[in-house]
């Protein structure tokens, strides 16, 4: 608006919006175009956070893969010669070929003075496969879930699929395992084949053995009352990786003593009865030497694999 002597001239309505428009136009970019730049940016993000999340952890893992190995050995090799004796020591007790201190005292002789041929013997190898493969089970579940869900190398698993894996590889290999030292030190005479209900009996302590060793002692940890300054020595699922598997034994000794007497005794004339009769007497001092045999093989030797594993495993995080 401007004043042009008397009188005042006002600029055409349709002149001044399209000057503005223009204005504003030229200063603000265009909401078209803003828009897709936005959405474009908000995709690259998702897109970014799935494939982040689809990535594995497989830092080091031909390193990790021998640290399982590793791990498991030493700790097989650690707990075989002690579980070998004390095995042989059951099946003879219980099939009456010799008592139970007198298999263990010839047996730990063996071990002391001729400790080369008691290495290379057959039992001993049985054991040593045993606890190999289900340490190494064990160690490569937990090394193949870190990898897939992208955890730490170090972290371990306590789930069901710990158990199945675990427990199939034992019950595997200790099923073979027991096949062949019923055969070896049963009852004298020509070895006959193991009936089937031993092995179902058999199946059932080792998947009560496995459960305990391996999925209950994550779960129990927590509740010992131990003090702070005692877990400062011992850490409260070393513990319990001794007393859950030990204590399993006083409910599945008898399933082991039962499958035992079916293989010792296979008549039809046997009562159940007699059979109880047998695994009752047998049971107190066959409970205690399973738990001296546990305590080695899923204790000890779990918490040195536990440990082994976390040593080697941990060097390379």
């Amino acid at each position: 608006m401007t004043r042009k002597g008397g009188s005042i001239t006002v600029p055409p309505p349709d002149t001044v919006s399209a000057s503005a428009l223009l204005a504003r136009e030229s200063a603000a970019p265009s909401v078209e175009h803003a828009l897709p730049l936005r959405c474009s940016d908000v995709l690259l993000e998702k897109r970014s956070e799935h494939q982040a999340v689809r990535r594995w952890n497989t830092k080091n893992l031909g390193q990790r893969l021998a640290s399982d190995a590793l791990a498991a050995a030493c700790a097989g090799a650690l707990v075989a010669p002690i579980i070998t004796i004390i095995d042989r020591g059951i099946i003879e007790n219980a099939s009456g070929r010799s008592k139970l201190m007198t298999s263990i005292s010839t047996s730990m002789k063996k071990l002391i003075t001729r400790p080369h041929e008691f290495v290379i013997s057959k039992p001993f190898s049985l054991i040593f496969a045993l606890y190999f493969g289900t340490y190494i089970t064990a160690n490569l579940l937990d090394t193949m879930t870190s990898t897939i869900t992208n955890s730490p190398a170090s972290s371990v698993t306590a789930g069901p699929a710990k158990f199945i894996a675990t427990s199939s590889a034992n019950l595997s290999l200790c099923l073979y395992k027991d096949s062949r030292f019923t055969r070896l030190y049963g009852p004298p005479g020509i070895p006959r084949p193991v009936p089937p209900a031993s092995y179902l009996l058999f199946a059932l302590r080792d998947s009560m053995t496995i459960f305990a060793s391996f999925n209950l002692p994550p779960l129990v940890a927590p509740l010992l009352p131990i003090s702070e300054v005692a877990e400062g020595n011992v850490s409260k699922l070393s513990v319990a990786q001794f007393v859950a598997p030990a204590a399993a034994q006083l409910v599945s000794t008898p399933l082991h003593l039962l499958g035992l007497d079916l293989y010792n005794r296979p008549r039809n004339g046997v009562s159940g009865w007699q059979r109880w009769g047998k695994v009752r007497r047998d049971w107190g001092l066959s409970t205690l030497a399973r738990m001296c045999r546990i305590v080695p093989a899923f204790g000890v030797g779990g918490v040195v694999n536990m440990r082994v594993r976390k040593g080697l495993i941990g060097s390379l995080e």
